[in-house]
């Protein structure tokens, strides 16, 4: 797809807020966001299948744990416990929308983590095999992380997936941009101090100009209720849905909101142009709870990103972390950032999101 202005700039078409867009209106209330990715490495002792995608496998294994080590009344539902308001489970796995809010009527609110599984491809790990996921924690759940290793722990020794593979923890890793450390073991016990959170502010003189998305698990940008196909998909629909997932994050997980001027932002996505190298990657998934098969396909590929992108600088990096667009708990819409310029999103090098690019099936536990 060509490189093209936005019709919105087209003919007299121009921003509201031509000055300025470097301002601190995006992010005025914090210098950095309290997040941290995990990478937990397991060794089957029973054979683990896989399936194609095992984001819902793993997602549905640590509900059901994390319940069973958190949840003290055993009530069958989170609402209308007496406990909800303090209890660990519904705070990190399902937590409950304000009655009331300034803006509108919440249904549901992001879940404050993202499951990162192992990559596409069904496979067999035989006993003695690794099995290797991240696991990245966002605002009050990073202080509940000791429970969520029991957690996991907890799921893998129960087994999961078809046969009900089951594996032992060796060590979890944090990872940053720094580099890698490890900082638990079971032998051990106590977990290593690090550090749980990202800069936001950008460096002075660096001024973001492009930016690269490669994503490598299906991006769920709706419309309607509807997952928008590659030849609908528009720079400001990503940016600012980037933008509001960030922001519902922050207000509900962390210390307040962080977009100050959601007019402004989208006017500075408007000039935003873009082109993509992308294809359409159907994932299905059966829902034991819901007792029906959910198709959950998306995007996936290389989108380029050319403008005046400072004001968004910080999300981008931001979403390495979050992900972006719908079902983003089980690993959906992640993406790398590659902020070098005329990278050729249409050349003969490996192209990770190009392989299994058709329709996935596997019954999983939700």
């Amino acid at each position: 797809m060509p490189l093209e202005p936005p019709i919105a700039l087209r003919g007299d078409h121009q921003p509201r807020h031509p000055q300025g867009r470097d301002a601190a209106y995006l992010i005025r209330r914090a210098n950095s966001f309290p997040v941290a990715r995990y990478r937990f490495e397991f060794r089957a002792t029973q054979a683990i299948r896989l399936p194609d995608y095992a984001g819902s496998m793993l997602r549905g294994a640590f509900g059901h744990a994390l319940r069973q080590v958190a949840c003290m009344t055993r009530q069958k539902e989170c609402s209308g416990c007496p406990l909800a308001g303090g209890c660990p489970y519904p705070a990190i796995f399902a937590p409950l929308p304000p009655a009331t809010h300034a803006l509108q009527k919440f249904a549901q609110i992001p879940v404050p983590q993202v499951i990162e599984p192992p990559a596409w491809g069904a496979r067999v790990l035989a006993a003695g095999e690794l099995l290797t996921f991240h696991h990245v924690l966002i605002g009050r759940a990073l202080q509940e992380l000791p429970l969520i290793i029991l957690a996991w722990r907890r799921a893998l020794a129960r087994g999961v997936g078809a046969g009900d593979g089951t594996a032992d923890l060796l060590r979890v890793v944090h990872c940053d941009e720094s580099g890698e450390r490890e900082i638990h073991r079971p032998e051990v016990g106590t977990i290593a101090e690090h550090v749980q959170q990202i800069a936001l502010q950008r460096t002075p003189g660096t001024d973001l100009s492009e930016a690269t998305l490669t994503f490598t698990t299906p991006l769920r940008l709706q419309l309607n209720g509807q997952a928008l196909p590659p030849d609908r998909l528009q720079a400001r629909t990503l940016l600012l849905g980037l933008a509001r997932r960030a922001n519902l994050l922050a207000e509900f997980h962390a210390d307040g909101p962080l977009v100050d001027d959601f007019a402004a932002l989208s006017d500075a996505a408007a000039g935003i142009r873009d082109e993509r190298n992308v294809v359409w990657r159907d994932w299905k998934r059966f829902s034991s709870r819901q007792q029906r098969e959910m198709r959950l396909g998306g995007v996936v590929g290389a989108w380029r990103l050319q403008g005046q992108l400072a004001p968004f600088a910080a999300l981008l990096r931001l979403g390495q972390w979050l992900h972006v667009g719908k079902e983003t708990t089980f690993g959906l819409g992640q993406y790398t950032l590659d902020g070098s310029s005329r990278r050729d999103i249409y050349g003969d090098d490996d192209k990770p999101w190009e392989r299994n690019a058709q329709v996935i099936e596997g019954k999983e536990v939700n």
